[in-house]
């Protein structure tokens, strides 16, 4: 006879998922902040404009979503080039 049992042997975790958000300024251009989502973010030219495009007109746009720690890095990087981002 085998025994199971109802409780799972692997621990779940649950881990609150945060956003990191582009905010619109008035001294970066279109084509440094798509270059930057690209090369930081790894966002493909497209996804890049239209985050771009996204925040020139709304003020704001989320450009990646995850653990605090994970959009800790991105937004350090991100901030190194002149980019205003926030955790939220």
């Amino acid at each position: 006879m085998e025994h199971t049992s109802n409780y799972s042997s692997k621990k779940q975790t649950s881990q609150k998922t945060y956003s990191l958000v582009l905010l619109n300024d008035d001294f970066n251009d279109f084509d440094h902040v798509i270059d930057c989502l690209v090369l930081v973010c790894d966002h493909t030219l497209i996804q890049a404009e239209q985050c771009a495009v996204i925040t020139h007109y709304s003020g704001m746009c989320v450009v990646k979503e995850g653990s605090f720690i994970e959009l800790l890095k991105y937004k350090k990087d991100l901030t190194l080039f002149g980019i205003d981002l926030e955790i939220r």
